[in-house]
């Protein structure tokens, strides 16, 4: 089959979960089809981002686009009826690429990545399509209503409204829609989201395994580290559970780890608070950490952070809203906390019983290998795009 992706950004690297989610698809899809890919970037391309997606996509479309765009894009969007998520995203030339590639090589099918990239193809009704969801956008607008400053609210009020319509309306465009998981699926405005097929992300358990260092960390946070459920997840950690933490075990430090710390977060740093920022390879500051923390506030999407740990044999301390994604048991796979007492309390009795902080990795690890693998779910990706 000749499938089409098209990406609101660059898969590689894979410092982003949409990244992530998108590069391993493509990875496992190209065993048996044939990849073109076409991926917007609005930032400096990484230099080893051709030769890794070479590997695996038989033409390769990138279509870069500037802040100037961008803000053209928007001040469109906002006086249209469109979420500014999609019109950010959307520009003429990059429709023109589309059109050109979709001529040149007449895809069997076209799979998109998020409501960013779904109006490129809207207009093609003899073609299947299938949209990923991934996580409901309206949902996270809806939770940073009452977060963020009072002269935001107007905006992302409307934002809010758009999307919700949006979210509805682009369901029946395409022929097949997914979403990671069925917490985000219950969550899409649409009276039959139930046609919606979950298909979580997967963990690549040969590279992330166990690997023996030196603990240097009490706990870890690792993720985008300007991506806002990040910033505000770490924020309630370090101000709010590790003082708990800290009146039993004082000597605890914390490593806030991954890409573009944010100012926030870089305001956390001290004694016992690292931000380390991006690393070329995560896996070990897994490595020399005692226990993953993952408080996170908001119920979209699925924690990569809890998939990857768990499969380096790393005790995880999570949100019910988290674990609900992945589905966990609690205090056998995890541990699950809501209050900064709960946090606490779980985190302190890992890292003083070594023998159920073992049995909560171990049984973590096993609880990813036989559920979370990119063969298996990319495989069920693949079914909806044969279905007849």
């Amino acid at each position: 089959m000749k499938l089409l992706v098209i990406l609101s950004r660059v898969p590689y690297p894979l410092e982003k979960g949409d990244k992530l989610r998108a590069f391993n698809q493509i990875k496992e899809l190209s065993k048996r089809n044939k990849i073109i890919l076409v991926a917007l970037n609005d930032s400096k391309l990484d230099p080893r981002a051709l030769d890794e997606l070479k590997k695996y996509c038989v033409a390769i479309s990138i279509v870069p686009f500037s802040k100037l765009t961008v803000f053209k894009n928007l001040v469109r969007t906002f006086f249209s009826s469109k979420p500014l998520q999609v019109g950010y995203f959307y520009f003429s030339k990059a429709q023109s690429k589309v059109d050109e590639v979709i001529k040149k090589h007449q895809p069997d099918h076209i799979y998109c990545q998020l409501i960013r990239t779904t109006e490129y193809v809207k207009k093609y009704k003899d073609i299947p399509k299938t949209f990923d969801y991934m996580d409901v956008f309206s949902k996270g607008i809806e939770r940073r209503k009452t977060t963020d400053p009072f002269y935001m609210k107007p905006f992302l009020g409307m934002e809010y409204r758009r999307l919700l319509k949006y979210e509805h309306d682009i369901f029946s465009y395409f022929k097949n829609k997914t979403i990671i998981s069925e917490q985000d699926k219950n969550l899409i405005p649409h009276p039959d989201k139930n046609e919606i097929t979950v298909i979580p992300n997967g963990v690549d358990t040969e590279y992330f395994k166990a690997i023996k260092f030196e603990k240097e960390f009490e706990l870890l946070f690792n993720g985008n580290m300007n991506y806002p459920p990040n910033v505000e997840s770490v924020e309630y950690l370090v101000n709010k559970i590790m003082p708990l933490v800290w009146t039993k075990l004082p000597n605890a430090r914390l490593l806030i780890s991954g890409a573009s710390p944010s100012k926030k977060v870089l305001a956390l740093k001290s004694e016992k608070v690292e931000v380390s920022g991006w690393v070329d390879d995560i896996r070990y500051n897994f490595a020399i950490s005692k226990v993953l923390v993952a408080p996170m506030q908001i119920s979209i999407g699925l924690q990569n952070k809890l998939l990857e740990a768990m499969a380096m044999q790393l005790p995880c301390v999570t949100s019910t809203l988290a674990n609900n994604a992945i589905g966990a048991k609690h205090d056998n796979q995890v541990m699950v906390a809501d209050t900064p007492e709960e946090y606490a309390k779980h985190i302190i009795e890992l890292l003083e019983n070594e023998t159920k902080a073992k049995q909560i990795a171990y049984n973590g690890y096993n609880f990813v290998i036989n559920n979370f693998n990119w063969q298996s779910t990319t495989a069920k990706l693949e079914k909806l795009f044969l279905k007849k």
